[in-house]
């Protein structure tokens, strides 16, 4: 059971961190705020090793046939909800995004609770170009959860991608506004420094770094031991090439962060900082000569000194 669980997770990783590509520190701090780096790294390497004998053209043999199976079994058992996990995972494995969203559509409609199928719905619709589907699945799912960090990290990338930063911008700090009230009816529903990471990185994003910098202090003195919004702060840091300033920082986080992720924090803190082109100065005119004596035409001309005199 445990081995089918991490399985699953590695798959909803497949599609979900294509989908959560985009925004300047969508890479670093994303797998952080859902949490699952860790998962992917080991679940993947236990998972993607293949046989000596194993062919390219054999597997994918294999994988339609397990696909077909699958299919019928679906047929005969509309829910039988271990077959569309099956046909799922086999469908992901081929690539094939429009297969793996007819099943998880199947999922979602006989599971309507499991928000994690509900999630990668929405990241297989915006992979197809289907951004109103995509949009649609997010809605429905931040109004009865609006605190569901992968809900939201997915609608807010996709509202980057539709040049929306201020709708992105709004619905965060909407979702803050609310946190206090819907923390205090159901405690931890909406993880707040979880939040602020992902507000901070959309102004990150838009080079409003002050407002960035602002939203991960806020966050640093409510959790001073948590590492994501140190870390976060620490890159920002680096990317205007403040080393100074984010190299303690970074060195704080690698210290609170989980064991896993470590190794990522110190490779971050190596990389250099984007290059910032300096501002070209303007060319120096060249000095125009000194412009000539005006003549005065009415003027009669001066007797020239050097010329001899007139003989008498």
């Amino acid at each position: 059971m445990t081995e089918k669980l991490g399985r699953w997770k590695l798959y909803v990783l497949i599609l979900g961190l294509v989908a959560f590509v985009g925004i300047g520190l969508a890479p670093i701090i994303t797998p952080i705020v859902n949490g699952v780096m860790g998962a992917a790294q080991t679940t993947g390497s236990s998972n993607t090793a293949t046989t000596p004998t194993t062919t390219p053209n054999s597997q994918q043999g294999d994988l339609e046939a397990q696909a077909r199976g699958y299919e019928l079994v679906v047929q005969r058992e509309p829910n039988n909800e271990t077959a569309l996990r099956g046909l799922l995972e086999t469908r992901l494995k081929l690539q094939d995004i429009p297969g793996a969203i007819a099943a998880l559509e199947k999922l979602v409609a006989i599971n309507p609770e499991r928000t994690d199928y509900a999630v990668l719905l929405a990241q297989g619709k915006q992979q197809i170009g289907d951004r109103d589907g995509a949009s649609t699945v997010y809605r429905s799912i931040l109004e009865t959860q609006p605190g569901n960090i992968n809900a939201l990290q997915g609608y807010v990338n996709l509202l980057l991608l539709e040049s929306r930063p201020e709708a992105a911008i709004g619905l965060l700090e909407d979702t803050l506004k609310t946190a206090p009230q819907a923390n205090q009816i159901q405690p931890g529903s909406i993880d707040v420094v979880s939040v602020q990471v992902i507000l901070g990185q959309v102004y990150a994003d838009q080079q409003r770094y002050d407002e960035a910098i602002a939203v991960y202090d806020e966050a640093m003195k409510a959790e001073p031991e948590d590492f994501r919004p140190i870390y976060a702060k620490a890159i920002v840091w680096q990317n205007q090439g403040k080393l100074a300033e984010a190299k303690p920082l970074f060195e704080t986080a690698a210290q609170l962060a989980p064991p896993q992720y470590r190794d990522q924090i110190q490779q971050q803190a190596q990389q250099v900082p984007p290059a910032v082109p300096a501002t070209p100065q303007p060319e120096a005119a060249p000095e125009s000569p000194a412009p000539a004596p005006e003549v005065d035409s009415t003027a009669e001309p001066e007797a020239d000194s050097t010329a001899e005199p007139e003989a008498e």
